[in-house]
């Protein structure tokens, strides 16, 4: 499997810099943020959708460094109700399309969104337990009047330009596991849009990675490296734990658009996001790669750091070591 980063762990470094750590850790792939909830200092979309800066210029800067784009990312809630976080992550991730075809990037992650509960809505709702059929009446709103026109546009537009679109399988998404995936393709009638294979948000779901693949088969069009812990807390909190608390604004928490910020994870957690091979060990993650060849042995496969236990380069050294381990072992 072809083994990358995604970048946005680097995004206090200039992008040959960047690419240059990549390359320091044997890997050959940056996956580039290009909008939704995080900045985008590693792409310039405006100056290469304005013909300021060209394709050819702009990929220069991976001359010589041993690595090449691995996908675009515009990870945001497309259907979000406030129009300060919806039009905008919708029309980042149109620009991402189109920016792509421009760089000839054939891939795009992303994640599917969450509308309000019902029209004239303000805030997301995610349904996930619909034993009250108010909750099917909302999901089939959120469904057919709000999704499925905006995913159809999508796939048309990233079919155009060359491009499959791969949806992260994220909580508070529509799409948050296998068969909420399926669906959206089978109600869409999709030939561009799949998943993005990331473990970490099914490790907590109690769905394992390995099975999902197999289940998703030609669906699964990219994948992250992601690791999950599951703590001795969860046996008493659950892996639904609702004890978020909020960050005060002084202290700058992360911004996901207009006035929504990320609040503060729990310290004695159910679960946590750790380094690649801190929550599963390399066997593991060799069954994940070998899985994946399966269905595309030239799918990239990047690591996703969000391991506050390490330093950015300290995890990515960490997880790079897993995962080459673990890609050895796939192949022998």
């Amino acid at each position: 499997m072809k083994l990358g980063v995604y970048t946005a762990i680097l995004h206090d470094k200039p992008l040959r810099e960047a690419l240059e750590v990549i390359a320091s850790l044997g890997l050959s792939g940056a996956e580039i943020n290009a909008g939704g909830f995080l900045p985008t200092p590693h792409l310039p979309v405006r100056d290469l959708l304005s013909g300021e800066l060209t394709p050819r210029q702009y990929l220069s800067t991976f001359d010589g460094t041993g690595v090449s784009i691995a996908g675009l990312n515009c990870n945001g809630n497309p259907l979000h109700p406030d129009p300060e976080v919806g039009s905008e992550d919708a029309d980042d991730l149109r620009n991402a399309i189109r920016v792509a075809g421009l760089l000839g990037v054939d891939r795009v992650v992303t994640m599917s969104g969450l509308p309000q509960a019902h029209r004239g809505g303000q805030w997301p709702a995610w349904h996930v337990n619909t034993w009250d059929s108010g909750y099917l009446d909302s999901l089939d709103y959120q469904w057919d009047d709000v999704a499925v026109p905006f995913w159809t546009e999508i796939d048309a537009l990233a079919r155009e330009n060359g491009v499959k679109v791969a949806i992260e399988m994220h909580p508070q998404n529509l799409v948050f596991n296998p068969p909420t995936m399926k669906r959206l393709v089978e109600k869409t009638g999709a030939t561009h849009v799949g998943a993005e294979m990331d473990p970490s948000h099914l490790f907590w779901q109690g769905i394992d990675p390995v099975a999902a693949i197999e289940w998703l088969g030609p669906l699964v069009f990219h994948a992250a490296a992601k690791d999950t812990r599951i703590n001795d807390n969860c046996k008493i909190y659950g892996v639904l734990d609702d004890r978020f608390t909020r960050i005060p604004l002084e202290q700058n928490p992360t911004g996901l658009g207009g006035r929504h910020v990320v609040n503060k994870w729990p310290e004695d957690s159910a679960w946590d996001f750790v380094a690649v091979g801190q929550g599963h060990d390399t066997r593991f993650w060799a069954r994940f790669l070998q899985a994946l060849e399966a269905v595309d042995p030239d799918m990239w496969v990047n690591i996703e750091h969000e391991d506050v236990a390490f330093g950015p380069l300290e995890g990515l050294k960490v997880a790079a070591e897993t995962l080459k381990t673990a890609n050895s072992a796939s192949v022998g």
